[in-house]
């Protein structure tokens, strides 16, 4: 494990991790994870041909708060400007969920820095997040993983008290989420990986308008998981995204 980094970005104390050499990749976590918790399985084999930046974004793991609205614009200047800082011209993404939503909204502002992109059940509207109007409980988040996430905020957090405050917060970024115009994905030039697990809350109809949207965008479905089991199963993820970002291996 590397030394803690952090950079002072937009007011923010930004932790990022560095691993391994090679073209840069972008790690974005979910909403409410930690680098550990969401890529913590996946970093090694990424790293040993990327040189891997994984980033917690603010008010998640070692990043601290702050007095900032939490959307996905200011998340992804915060990328662009760390990005600047480590004079990286341009890197490949791979976002999950928020990171996924937060790499869109950097794609569609900033389309030169980013080279091959790979969203994991990612939302694009606020409505992505209904199932034939309904959010099915099988597929959603249980106690037990709202304490898994909290465990592990709260091992890392400058402030371990603040997860509640962290839940509230990122619901509201949520519930306003409204992603790229169908003309800004249909102005996407970055080779894109949509995954989704197929019992996924995200609405499936949604992804396939998405890959539709995107020029030569691909789509790769895992099996049997829900939107949280997709980050629970490293070595199918790895084995879907990895001659995405790697073909000639």
């Amino acid at each position: 494990m590397p030394a803690p980094t952090y950079a002072d970005v937009n007011g923010l104390r930004l932790y990022y991790e560095v691993h391994g050499s090679g073209r840069p990749l972008v790690l974005l976590h979910g909403g409410l994870l930690t680098i550990d918790l969401n890529f913590g399985a996946m970093i090694p084999a990424l790293a040993a041909s990327h040189t891997v930046i994984a980033v917690e974004m603010q008010g998640h793991g070692h990043t601290a708060d702050i007095e900032r609205e939490m959307t996905l614009e200011n998340f992804a200047d915060d990328i662009v400007t760390l990005l600047g800082r480590l004079a990286i011209d341009e890197a490949d993404f791979f976002g999950y969920s928020l990171g996924g939503a937060v790499s869109l909204a950097l794609v569609a502002r900033r389309p030169q820095l980013v080279g091959k992109l790979v969203l994991a059940s990612a939302p694009w509207r606020r409505d992505d997040f209904a199932i034939d109007g309904q959010l099915d409980a099988d597929r959603m988040p249980t106690p037990a993983d709202g304490r898994e996430w909290e465990e592990a905020y709260r091992r890392v957090a400058p402030d371990p008290d603040r997860f509640a405050a962290l839940v509230t917060r990122l619901g509201a970024l949520v519930g306003a989420i409204d992603g790229p115009s169908p003309e800004e994905l249909a102005a996407i030039r970055a080779p894109t990986l949509i995954l989704i697990g197929d019992r996924d809350f995200i609405s499936l109809a949604r992804v396939a308008e998405m890959r539709e949207l995107i020029p030569d965008a691909q789509l790769a479905i895992l099996p049997g998981a829900t939107h949280v089991e997709v980050t629970r199963r490293p070595e199918q993820v790895l084995a879907m995204i990895a001659p995405f970002l790697d073909p000639a291996r």
